[in-house]
């Protein structure tokens, strides 16, 4: 059986990013890497064993082009309000709490916030399928 260990992005300020992500979602390094050309940090958190790589190649200064292919992370937690409030109060990039169904149905209550290399991160209400 297969278990997911990590999702890996690109990223050009390890600093900035590696704050951005302790302070929207409590992620804290567990290991890092350095090559000659590339730095590799993980961070996770105590709850599931899941990491985010960040990868940093020495020397970059212009973003990525995120292109059409990359979708998004997603992070479950218990107070969506409480959540966007404080991600607001912080000053980090939101978009709106989407009620999202289909039809009727409610499939999933969210927001995405983006992080400092444009990635998107869809925060969702914990209820449901998302737990």
């Amino acid at each position: 059986m297969a278990k997911l260990a990590h999702s890996m992005i690109r990223v050009i300020d390890e600093d900035r990013s590696v704050d951005f992500y302790r302070r929207t979602f409590g992620l804290e390094i567990v290991n890092r890497i350095e090559f000659a050309d590339f730095t590799l940090v993980y961070l996770a958190q105590e709850l599931d064993g899941f990491e985010l790589e960040l990868t940093i190649n020495h020397g970059r200064t212009e973003p990525y082009n995120l292109g059409d292919g990359y979708g998004h992370l997603a992070v479950v937690v218990d107070n969506l309000q409480a959540e966007y409030d404080r991600f607001t109060a912080e000053g980090f990039a939101v978009g709106k709490i989407v009620d999202f169904k289909n039809g009727n149905v409610p499939v999933a209550r969210f927001f995405f916030a983006t992080d400092p290399d444009g990635y998107k991160i869809e925060v969702i209400q914990k209820g449901g399928r998302f737990q």
